[in-house]
């Protein structure tokens, strides 16, 4: 076994160390696919406990000897994140578990996020007829993110919490272990929108911002991510669509 706990949360070992124990029967499961996200209560903290599926055994060498584990690039990515002045749940720890000597299950522990909506309520095509403020402060964030160097790899409306609070809104990304740090340009910055859903007008607001932020022709830049959504999307749909032939 492997873990990794950030300092100031020490004193939960106990709990982090004997967490593969009860994690099948304890905890408030809040999502479950192809991992599985819980939540915990210990020592007065709320804690989002994230485990990763048993990856494949080309995966399960890979993960060993040659690339870091998802939860331990879930942990790095998110005290980058902190550093560079951007929100994410504090990580609190990571752990890993061996089985003939290769990587097993993985775990990723951080605070629960207190924000309650998500951005999957424009994923529905409804309309944005008062929520553009939303949109326009969302596109903000997007550019700074760009500016500074920093690609979220799993820029989904399920992976963006935010919360409105007197001084504007706040927008806390989640699952991060697929990310990149490097200079963004416009087709690099555009792409990053390809997996965010929303209709025509959720688009064009955001990017109409996202452009103006960072200088760029706002019509070019549309264009660009309606192109790459829509290349996404069919994407999707023939995994979706193969996934459902393979399952009779």
């Amino acid at each position: 076994m492997n873990v990794f706990i950030n300092a100031p949360y020490i004193r939960l070992e106990e709990f982090i160390k004997k967490l593969p124990l009860f994690f099948d029967k304890e905890g408030q499961s809040i999502y479950k696919s192809r991992n599985e996200l819980k939540i915990f209560e210990n020592q007065g903290l709320l804690l989002n406990v994230k485990r990763y599926r048993k990856p494949h055994l080309i995966n399960r060498v890979a993960y060993t000897f040659f690339r870091k584990s998802k939860a331990k690039r879930a942990y790095e990515n998110a005290l980058t994140l902190l550093s560079k002045g951007f929100e994410t749940p504090m990580p609190v720890a990571y752990l890993e578990l061996r089985q003939g000597g290769l990587l097993k299950d993985s775990y990723f522990i951080s605070l629960q996020c207190p924000y309650t909506r998500l951005f999957r309520e424009f994923a529905d095509g409804s309309t944005v007829s008062g929520r553009e403020d939303i949109l326009q402060s969302f596109g903000v964030l997007l550019a700074h993110l760009h500016e500074a160097g920093i690609l979220h790899l799993d820029l989904s409306v399920g992976n963006v919490l935010f919360e409105k609070t007197p001084d504007g809104f706040h927008f806390s990304l989640v699952d991060l272990n697929r990310m990149k740090f490097k200079k963004i340009g416009l087709v690099a910055g555009c792409r990053n929108f390809e997996r965010l859903r929303g209709n025509g007008e959720f688009f064009r607001i955001l990017t109409e911002t996202y452009a103006r932020e960072r200088g760029f022709d706002a019509e070019t830049c549309l264009k660009l991510v309606l192109d790459f959504q829509e290349k996404s999307e069919r994407h999707f749909q023939r995994k979706r669509r193969l996934k459902r032939a393979l399952s009779r």
